[in-house]
């Protein structure tokens, strides 16, 4: 797979990812806590994908770098706010599980791109 490709393909996933998380995050409580969790994993989740998007049109080497760092630490406060509402038993199991495993991944990815960026 060629790069042009392959960050094609992490645009579309990052996109279905972040479209999951709103559809999580409209399901969660409507209390003080819920509230605050909602807009945490709804920022974090979106802004993944946001920053992937804009490291693909960066000016530079260093910008594409910032916004891979930015994506990463992203998907690992994501990650953080998943686990939160798994612990909370706010959502079904099953679902949450197919979250954390997409979340846990595209952090995997994002952490490999941005060490291969110090190489």
């Amino acid at each position: 797979m060629e790069n042009k490709e392959f960050a094609k393909g992490l645009e579309l996933r990052t996109k279905k990812f972040a479209i999951s998380i709103l559809s999580l995050s409209g399901k969660l409580p409507n209390t003080v806590e819920g509230k605050v969790v909602r807009n945490q994993v709804s920022k974090s989740g979106t802004s993944v994908g946001a920053n992937y998007r804009e490291a693909n049109r960066g000016r530079s080497k260093a910008d594409f770098a910032s916004r891979i760092k930015i994506a990463e630490s992203e998907a690992s406060e994501t990650a953080f706010w998943l686990e939160i509402i798994q612990e909370m038993k706010w959502t079904e199991e099953l679902k949450l599980q197919g979250l954390l495993k997409e979340c846990n991944e595209l952090l995997a990815i994002f952490t490999s791109i941005s060490k291969t960026l110090k190489s």
